[in-house]
């Protein structure tokens, strides 16, 4: 059986004196669509970025592929996970078709262009994130939807077994929140592709992952199955408001109680 995509061993994070996360353990495998849930500050971020290799744990192991994090040079881990961050600024006047290839760079050597087959994923890309006519478009003139969709073009077109996502969908309209997030569960499905983001809509995160990490101070996670995970007593708690679970139009839904 091959190695996880990516692997905690009784992970701990802390934030000067306070615990966000201990003794966490959980595995993304092949086809797997996982989603981090928690109250603001309650440490997705974070735990996102010590996943990533951002930031160091306080305790335990993170392992992509089957090796601890630390043994890859990041040229080699570039190829094996993907991330979007929560947030990005565009100092400079760069075209949208550009700022996507930069997803393609990780596939090049040292002294390596780009060629007309990088240059048709990124196209690929595009149009998967709804921007197929945007590649000559200054990025410094795209709204924020926009440009936080070419990001995501970016990651499509990296193309690596794993992709970590914080807060995919915060800037987007419902019908592309709904659009990136089917593409994400394809690219789990259907391509084996492990898949991790954030999200603070429990709804979305319901309908769309298999699997959650749902983070309640002070530490404590509860990792595995989506219908496992998402009960009412532990959104609640993790939450610090009641939450109720109700069944409409054939769908699971929650909402404040």
């Amino acid at each position: 059986m091959s190695a996880p995509l990516l692997e905690a061993n009784d992970l701990s994070l802390r934030v000067a004196t306070r615990t966000l996360v201990h003794d966490l353990n959980f595995r993304v495998q092949p086809g797997e669509l996982w989603c981090v849930l928690g109250r603001n500050g309650a440490g997705k971020t974070t735990l996102l970025h010590t996943l990533m290799g951002l930031r160091e744990a306080q305790g335990g192991a993170v392992r992509l592929a089957g090796k601890n994090l630390t043994a890859w040079t990041p040229a080699e881990a570039a190829l094996r996970r993907g991330f979007l961050p929560q947030s990005f600024h565009d100092v400079f006047s760069s075209s949208v078709l550009d700022c996507v290839m930069i997803g393609r760079h990780p596939h090049l050597s040292r002294w390596q262009w780009e060629d007309e087959g990088d240059r048709e994923v990124a196209l690929a890309a595009l149009a998967l994130a709804d921007l197929a006519g945007f590649g000559g478009r200054d990025v410094l003139t795209l709204s924020r939807g926009e440009r936080q969709r070419v990001a995501l073009a970016a990651l499509f077109a990296q193309d690596a077994p794993l992709l970590l996502l914080d807060e995919p969908v915060s800037h987007l309209d419902l019908h592309h929140q709904l659009m990136v997030l089917e593409h994400l569960r394809l690219l789990a499905r259907e391509r084996g592709r492990g898949v991790l983001f954030t999200v603070h809509d429990l709804n979305l995160a319901a309908r769309f992952a298999s699997h959650a990490l749902l983070l309640t101070p002070p530490g404590a996670v509860r990792s595995g199955a989506i219908a496992a995970v998402m009960a009412e007593g532990d959104l609640s708690a993790a939450f610090g408001h009641r939450v109720a679970r109700i069944e409409a139009a054939g769908r699971t839904l929650f909402v404040p109680d």
